[in-house]
């Protein structure tokens, strides 16, 4: 049973969850918004038995972590690093769902040589979305908020007010929430000061993202899974399209797509599909039986 442990970094604390072997392969799941490190709950114990040392954090504003500092993607992608020197290990398959996904893409770019491989969840990289926004009316339509979420004081009021009901109202599997799931989310979420941080993420990203003269990142040369829930509301499956990962993945690695009949929230969705999409793509690209070199 996952054990609720305090990650304490050079960047500051991160309240977590950390189940499976000390010496198994290191997995971090970075959860997105608006939700918490308990969007993992299906994931920690299957892990864990497959014989991996699975850690979930809440990131950066969120409950019981840091909530200073920057939002800056890079700098969002520096906590993770922070955790896995914590952690005592020198890489990391990165994990991540929606923001954490971000997260993990921008990880990977930045810190290659922390991470043996990298999964993201219904989520492309940050500068894919930028792209098809500008130039797609309907992922635009999608992902209205992302422009509502550059108003200053009103989105964190909007968010308060609607939670946790948002998790059920962008599920297409609704009945994969009940009242007990739903009560960690509504306690992280009661004021405007407990979704500021949230929030800042998307300001912080998209302004960087549009700013003249932005140095690219390096691409991406490790093993990629992408699993994606069809049904998702807010972010259209084109955006993983080979076409659309040109830009992020290095010429000849080509991730792996693994669609899935559920919608944005995925891995509460259709917990058993993500767990065995999960399973089957680590044990091509990582050992369980070998701990963390």
């Amino acid at each position: 049973m996952p054990s609720d442990e305090v990650l304490r970094t050079r960047v500051g604390h991160f309240a977590a969850l950390v189940d499976g072997p000390a010496d198994g392969p290191l997995v971090v799941l970075l959860h997105g918004f608006p939700e918490l490190n308990v969007s993992w709950h299906n994931q920690l114990p299957a892990l864990a038995a497959a014989g991996y040392r699975v850690v979930a954090p809440n990131l950066r504003g969120y409950p019981g972590s840091v909530r200073g500092g920057s939002y800056a993607p890079a700098a969002l992608a520096g906590d993770v690093v922070a955790m896995i020197d914590a952690l005592g290990a020198e890489r990391a398959v990165v994990v991540g769902h929606d923001w954490g996904g971000a997260v993990a893409w921008t990880v990977a770019r930045l810190h290659p040589e922390r991470v043996t491989a990298l999964a993201a969840l219904n989520c492309p990289p940050f500068e894919v979305l930028v792209r098809a926004l500008v130039r797609d009316r309907q992922q635009l339509r999608r992902s209205w908020y992302i422009l509502f979420f550059q108003l200053p004081v009103l989105p964190e009021r909007v968010v308060v007010a609607n939670m946790p009901g948002t998790l059920v109202a962008g599920s297409y599997n609704r009945a994969a929430w009940d009242r007990d799931l739903l009560a960690p989310y509504a306690r992280a979420f009661r004021t405007p000061a407990d979704a500021r941080g949230p929030i800042t993420y998307y300001r912080h990203a998209l302004r960087r993202a549009l700013r003249p003269g932005r140095r690219r990142a390096p691409r991406i040369e490790l093993p990629v899974l992408v699993v994606w829930g069809v049904h998702d509301r807010f972010l259209g499956r084109e955006l993983v399209s080979p076409e659309a990962l040109l830009s992020t993945l290095a010429y000849g690695n080509e991730a792996e797509v693994h669609p899935i009949e559920a919608g944005h929230f995925v891995q509460n969705e259709a917990p058993d599909e993500v767990n065995e999409a999960l399973l089957g793509w680590l044990g091509r690209v990582v050992h369980p039986s070998a701990a963390d070199d």
